[in-house]
């Protein structure tokens, strides 16, 4: 990095905390609604109108690539150049409210060179206990657990893989066919292989891992660790938090919203919207957000009140809360008191009393998720609301949605449709697919009140230009309108070929700039199974002998020898539906543990799903090239 030596360490290492602790998405950018986010924590004696200016000047002026977000070398360079004392004395009140922020040296393999990184104490211990808490009881991890929360223990921990692999099967039920993961005898290279099946299947699970290699878990770096642990804990938290997961949801509904309205709202809003449900049904004042509104923990006291168990259900066991410190006059001390309160719901998990007070809002979110999945409180409302709508996302929006945000996307993508309804994603796919966005004709968050969804329309507009004369899409009869007002199968005909065309540009970089399409690819996978005597062999992406899985483990067994434990796999000729799915499972497990980032889920296989099968391939015939290349 050029000119770091104008940034004194202290200073540096006060601005890359600041920079992770607005970027809660862990995404590596930050953009200006972010940028405002934290000139308000920072609680800065300026009119609304100045911290818009000081926010406007530092995107024109950092904002190189003109994408309308800022990384963190983008963000060092304007602080560089401006030599600001009042910003970076800005930044020091808002993340120097609490201590516990350890600076490490030395750099990645894998991250920017000469990054000084620093890591939060507090998420250590928060993340630390949930995780021991978690897999207790789990017999392969009973060599590294319990953890002692208090020491850098953790990042030697999760070093061997199988820590991260539970966690990612904990919050994604069978992401990872447990067959796969190595669990005894542990050497280098089985280790090395634990670690790229436990970053693949995050990446799958839609956590970003663009920046974190094997290499980096192996070594513990500490600042990876706990972003890769808190977006896989993130992803369990949030699962339920969904309301056709939770039709009691609907619940939250507020006058003059429609089921559309509530559907559209990510977890941590439905968060926020459940606690002042409950608090106004305490009597209590509404909190608008998860840090300085929570700091003096009378709201949470009033919503253990409301949600503790009753006794009234069968089998249901009261808990009472004891309210009298709610009046303790030591901020720290109420905060002790509430959280022996939610001990006694079992719900003790991610805060301190200080994190409380300090108004940490990563972990403050994870304490009321938990809450929430353990006692929502909520009663199915009698209502006649078309209950069609509650249908949930299907597979293949599933698989696209986790596909956006493991590139890192920003805002992260919680709802498929509306998420998009402004093109700014797809604006971002376009860049990684070398489709030139012109930023400067892209309107940006936040929209106005009045107007809003027309500068979204444009956006949507352009998306749909770009779609068409510069990437050559298919895309008749689809227009910026569709997009914009969330028309799903419209939409996915247009993701399904910026995820296409993302996966043959990977193949055609490996294959030295040689166009790809599916013939290639076919052609290449059957004369791999033919050059390492397979039997197998496929005709096209529909061919229904892919339901068995046989012709993707005998490929994966012709690039990787070994990787295949031939008793695991069924070979009959009439196989069960249940031999076809753990044949799946074991496929798409193997292959990512050999390197082969794949998106696409077992059933994908089992119903011969073509567009996800031809991903499949792909992917093997990548990792196949690179075997070659290497």
């Amino acid at each position: 990095m050029e000119n770091t030596t104008q940034i004194s360490r202290e200073e540096l290492e006060e601005l890359r905390e600041a920079f992770n602790k607005i970027d809660i998405d862990n995404s590596g950018y930050v953009c200006d609604y972010e940028l405002q986010d934290l000139f308000k924590e920072a609680r800065l004696p300026l009119p609304g109108y100045k911290v818009r200016e000081i926010v406007e000047k530092i995107l024109v002026a950092a904002d190189h690539n003109k994408d309308g977000r800022i990384d963190f070398e983008e963000f060092l360079s304007i602080c560089q150049e401006l030599k600001s004392k009042e910003i970076s004395k800005s930044f020091r009140k808002a993340i120097n409210k609490k201590e516990g922020i350890t600076a490490i040296g030395g750099t990645s393999e894998i991250s920017s060179e000469g990054t000084q990184h620093s890591y939060s104490e507090e998420e250590q211990v928060a993340f630390v206990n949930w995780i021991n808490k978690a897999l207790k009881d789990d017999p392969d991890c009973k060599h590294l657990l319990p953890m002692d929360p208090n020491d850098e223990s953790v990042f030697k921990s999760v070093g061997d893989g199988i820590i991260l692999c539970k966690l990612i099967n904990l919050s994604q039920a069978e992401t990872i066919d447990e067959r796969v993961i190595n669990k005894k005898k542990l050497t280098p290279f089985t280790i090395s292989e634990n670690l790229v099946l436990a970053l693949n299947s995050a990446s799958a699970i839609g956590c970003t891992v663009v920046n974190i290699g094997a290499q980096d878990l192996r070594a513990g770096r500490p600042h990876l660790v706990l972003g890769l642990l808190w977006q896989i804990i993130k992803v369990g938290l949030f699962a339920h938090i969904e309301i056709s997961r939770n039709e009691a949801l609907i619940t939250l509904l507020e006058e003059g919203e429609d089921l559309e309205d509530l559907m559209k709202l990510s977890p941590e809003e439905l968060l926020l919207r459940w606690v002042n449900y409950h608090l106004t049904n305490a009597g209590w004042q509404k909190i608008g957000n998860f840090s300085n509104d929570i700091e003096d923990s009378k709201a949470y006291f009033h919503l253990l009140n409301q949600i503790a168990p009753k006794g009234i259900q069968d089998d249901e066991l009261k808990i009472d809360i004891d309210m009298s410190g709610f009046n303790e006059k030591n901020d720290l001390q109420r905060a002790e008191f509430m959280l022996q309160q939610a001990a006694k719901m079992d719900c003790r998990q991610f805060v301190t009393p200080a994190d409380v007070v300090a108004g940490n809002p990563k972990l403050n979110i994870a304490f009321v998720a938990n809450l929430f999945n353990t006692y929502p409180a909520l009663n199915k409302p009698n209502h006649g609301y078309d209950l069609a709508m509650l249908e949930g996302e299907s597979r293949e929006e599933r698989t696209f949605r986790n596909w956006m945000n493991s590139l890192g996307v920003n805002p992260y993508v919680h709802h498929l449709y509306s998420d998009l309804a402004d093109a700014s994603v797809i604006f971002q796919l376009y860049e990684r697919i070398r489709v030139p966005v012109n930023w400067n004709r892209v309107n940006k968050r936040p929209y106005p009140a009045l107007g809003g969804n027309m500068k979204k329309l444009e956006n949507c507009n352009y998306a749909v230009d770009l779609g068409k004369n510069e990437a050559k899409f298919s895309l008749v009869g689809i227009g910026g309108q569709n997009l914009n007002e969330g028309h799903s199968t419209l939409t996915l005909a247009l993701v399904w070929q910026i995820m296409r065309r993302y996966t043959l540009t990977v193949l055609s970089d490996l294959g030295g700039g040689e166009k790809v399409n599916d013939e290639i690819i076919i052609n290449w996978v059957n004369a791999t199974l033919v050059a390492a005597k397979k039997k197998t062999s496929i005709k096209s992406f529909k061919d229904k002998s892919i339901c068995t899985s046989l012709p993707v483990l005998d490929l994966i067994s012709a690039i990787a020898p070994n990787a295949i434990r031939e008793e695991m796999v069924r070979r009959d000729d009439d196989l069960s539906d249940e031999d076809k799915l753990n044949n799946a499972k074991y496929a798409i497990s193997v292959s990512r543990k050999i390197g082969a980032r794949v998106y696409a889920l077992p059933e994908d296989l089992v119903e011969v799903k073509p567009k996800m099968v031809m991903t499949v391939f792909a992917c093997l015939m990548g990792r196949g090239m690179n075997k070659v290349n290497g």
